[in-house]
């Protein structure tokens, strides 16, 4: 199992009462240990306001945020936990991410999902349609960025959104940039993983609750007439559960590792954004039994 890290941005208060200039040098200081430290991968959330309640406190915007650490690290993988689709033209999303992979020499994934917190959606002036219509144009969006990210011109005549002959040059450095559905919905979601995904990644769920729905999924690719082992899986844990370091921690990360997941990301500098707060995750993480160290 791989360990990737989120990194901070302030939108869980990591930063409160911070220079945003410090707080992002902090976030480049953290960002540059944790490739050192040997983990895999660096995420960031797709928002625009605090959580729980928007405050007046700092949230870097995430694409930005990627693309500065594109340039300032050399081996961790790069991504979204996960990009709120209707924040974006989805082969405007298509075209961030094609850049951000060149950008990164090939390290980009796709995190994306249908969305949620309402008060930024109003706030923003994206109104706030109910969850069936989100998932409705998640799947269009998906049909759409699928076919950008793919070789030749893009064509998709949805109820929603459309491209039409739409070039996106260069499409990045990798074969075909990993696509990541993300999101907990035992149907919708989970179908939509099945026919578009790379790897399907769930939030603040317990080991225990992964076997069984990964089977379950599996299950669904066999039907869909899809290799199951084609489609990975991920979970962005509780972030309460690894705020302290320690035995519990060391045992909780040992029961993740025997899930069978293929990554977990953690927010261990959610409640203290230092590196050795950082460092002392990694120390859990090796006494799990779990390698650190490689691509």
């Amino acid at each position: 199992m791989k360990v990737g890290l989120i990194s901070p941005q302030g939108w869980k208060m990591e930063y409160t009462g911070w220079d945003p200039a410090e707080a992002w040098a902090r976030t480049v200081e953290l960002a540059k240990q944790a490739e050192a430290l040997g983990f895999e991968s660096l995420w960031v959330f797709d928002h625009f306001t605090t959580v729980p309640e928007p405050t007046d406190e700092m949230t870097l915007e995430s694409f930005s945020q990627l693309s500065a650490l594109a340039v300032l690290t050399e081996r961790v993988r790069l991504g979204h936990m996960v990009i709120c689709t209707a924040f974006r033209n989805p082969a405007l999303t298509a075209k961030l991410a094609s850049t951000i992979d060149v950008i990164s020499g090939g390290r980009f994934e796709i995190g994306i999902g249908a969305g949620w917190k309402e008060d930024e959606w109003l706030a923003y002036g994206y109104g706030f349609p109910p969850v069936g219509e989100r998932i409705s144009t998640f799947e269009e969006h998906l049909e759409v960025i699928t076919r950008m990210i793919a070789p030749g011109h893009a064509t998709y005549e949805g109820q929603r959104v459309h491209v039409r002959d739409a070039i996106n040059e260069p499409l990045g450095i990798q074969d075909k940039i990993p696509l990541i559905v993300g999101g907990n919905g035992r149907v919708r979601t989970a179908g939509l993983a099945v026919r578009f995904a790379d790897e399907l990644n769930f939030v603040f769920k317990s080991p225990a609750w992964a076997v069984e729905r990964m089977a379950e999924v599996r299950t669904r690719c066999e039907a869909a007439g899809r290799d199951p082992a084609t489609l990975r899986f991920s979970m962005y844990t509780l972030d309460e559960d690894f705020r302290h370091p320690g035995q519990a921690r060391v045992d909780l990360l040992g029961r993740f590792d025997e899930s069978g997941l293929d990554r977990i990301v953690c927010f261990p500098t959610k409640y203290d954004p230092s590196t050795e707060a950082q460092a002392a995750f990694a120390e859990d993480v090796k006494a799990a039994g779990i390698a650190l160290g490689g691509p």
